[in-house]
């Protein structure tokens, strides 16, 4: 029996991650594992009314109306996706689905949390903790007794080295890399093309080779109406 899935969000991210669910039902078949019924928008989306041959559907009153069905949230922004996962626990009963490509590899000694996704071409090897809501994003790599915290976000082509810590909400940019050992603090960013070579503090912003801090924001940020 197939489940019903929708995505929240109907951007570019939320369009790879029905790539994903496809890609995932064409490995079985015969049996399909999930049938995607569409994609669930804020009030204000003003973009196209069907998106890859599927409908928005409407809101979290979608949601609460259909609580059998699955969702992910497919909202690039951690801070973002923190806020739309607390509306929809506040209103909803509907599971969270966690999505792996089927050219994803992932070691045995990993776990990954609800409303999680690994895109294609991702390497996460061995004593691995993922946490909810993050996302992997393509061509990363995530090397041993590693820790990603929930709503962590790893933008492409990211190399995570063994034994480094991302904590709550930390977002990493693109092609950047991380030397083993190292953390970064809850609800920081690392521009794209950095590297990683000291821990970070929290609510920093951390750019270049190697990444030194140019921002820094008040504990809390996260839950400002516009992240």
């Amino acid at each position: 029996m197939k489940k019903t899935i929708v995505i929240f969000g109907a951007g570019g991210f939320a369009r790879e991650v029905l790539q994903v669910i496809l890609d995932l039902n064409a490995q079985s078949p015969k049996l399909p594992p999930w049938e995607p019924l569409g994609f669930v928008v804020d009030p204000t989306y003003a973009g196209k009314n069907l998106v890859h041959g599927l409908p928005t559907l409407g809101g979290v009153d979608w949601l609460a109306e259909n609580p059998l069905t699955s969702i992910v949230i497919a909202v690039g922004s951690s801070a973002a996706r923190l806020q739309i996962a607390q509306r929809i626990e506040a209103a909803c009963q509907n599971p969270f689905a966690s999505l792996v490509h089927p050219r994803a590899w992932i070691g045995r000694q990993v776990a990954i949390g609800h409303g999680s996704v690994v895109c294609a071409g991702c390497m996460i090897t061995t004593d691995v903790q993922i946490g909810r809501h993050v996302h992997v994003n393509i061509g990363s790599t995530v090397g041993h007794d590693a820790t990603l915290g929930d709503f962590v976000t790893i933008n492409p082509g990211v190399n995570i080295s063994g034994n480094v810590t991302l904590n709550e909400g930390a977002e990493i940019g693109t092609g950047s890399v991380l030397i083993p050992g190292t953390t970064v603090g809850e609800w920081s960013i690392v521009g794209a093309s950095s590297a990683v070579t000291k821990s970070l503090d929290p609510n920093v912003t951390a750019v270049g080779v190697p990444a030194r801090v140019i921002k820094s924001r008040p504990a809390g940020w996260q839950m400002s109406p516009s992240p």
